[in-house]
């Protein structure tokens, strides 16, 4: 008996592998809305601190995590060597930039300046 649908055709296989295809990288993009940013930056005048990875603040997180937690830190056979955080130095992200503050000249009394007495 021959198929009345459209589920064994040629072109439903090549719309359900783009589908599929479409799908994958939208999961799988580095730089999606559940990734990392393109370009990391701390919150500065105007935004509020967010969440960031684990790996964007040091080069080395993983290194600085274990020591945090003490891992390895009562191993007598292979003692761990002191540990060198490799930071990162991330620029801020401003929304606006702040006006420069404008503070007045010292306020200085002068004697002839006060009110006469009769």
């Amino acid at each position: 008996m021959a198929s009345t649908r459209n589920k064994n055709t040629p072109n439903n296989y090549c719309l359900d592998q783009r589908q599929f295809s479409q799908m994958r990288n939208w999961c799988l993009y580095e730089n999606s809305s559940h990734g990392q940013a393109y370009d990391s930056k701390l919150p500065g005048t105007g935004l509020n601190p967010a969440q960031m990875p684990w790996n964007t603040l040091s080069h080395n997180p993983a290194d600085i995590e274990s020591f945090l937690f003490g891992i390895n830190s009562t191993n007598l056979v292979t003692p761990a060597g002191p540990l060198t955080p490799e930071l990162k130095y991330l620029s801020s992200a401003d929304i606006f930039k702040m006006p420069d503050t404008i503070m007045p000249r010292e306020f200085v009394v002068e004697k002839y300046q006060r009110p006469q007495h009769s």
